[in-house]
Formats: C-alpha cells, structure tokens, sequence
C-alpha cells in the first residue's frame, strides 16, 4: 500500500522544489517524461515517487511521475534521498553533468 505523506510534508518539500529547484525539475521531467519540456513544477509525492506538472514548447501541460530509485519510502528524511537520486538519474539519462550535492 502507497504511503502518503501530511500536508505539512507536502508543502515543505513542494515549496522548495518550486522555488530552488527549478532546473531540477525540468531536468527530471525531461529524463521521465519527454524531450520536449520547457518547465516544470513538482505538484506532488508519495511513497512510490513524485509527480511533476510539465510544460512543453507548444505550451500544453501533460503529467510526469517518476518512482523514486530506491524504492516505496515512508519517512520524511527519505524524500530528500530519494530527489536527489532521481536527480542523479535524470542527469545520467540526458548526459548532463550532475552538481555536487550538499
């Protein structure tokens, strides 16, 4: 059964998915979604992965989920891994140099 995660969870992880990470998503977007992504936004995760809003160059909207690469988590701490592992991914994927993580 899929954990889901308090609002509290949510909104923490969401705003500053949104509001640091832009470039973040749209790379993770593009390596699970299409080629064609111009942005994204993460809009929501659970214990299975995360869900991004992804914009493409024609300016429709489609829907990218990703499952996390470690598989189902159930803890707060874990989401963070988890992110940056898709990050990691989506970098390989695209051949694009990944930054160091703090």
């Amino acid at each position: 059964m899929t954990h889901h995660f308090d609002e509290s969870a949510l909104a923490g992880v969401l705003g500053h998915m949104n509001s640091d990470h832009g470039d973040d998503n749209i790379l993770i977007a593009r390596a699970f979604g299409v080629d064609d992504v111009v942005g994204a936004v993460m809009t929501g995760f659970d214990g299975d992965g995360g869900t991004w809003e992804a914009t493409l160059s024609d300016g429709s909207a489609i829907e990218v989920r990703a499952p996390w690469t470690g598989g189902p988590i159930t803890a707060r701490p874990e989401v963070r891994r988890e992110i940056v592992a898709l990050y990691d991914e989506a970098c390989r994927r695209l051949g694009v140099e990944p930054r160091p993580h703090a």
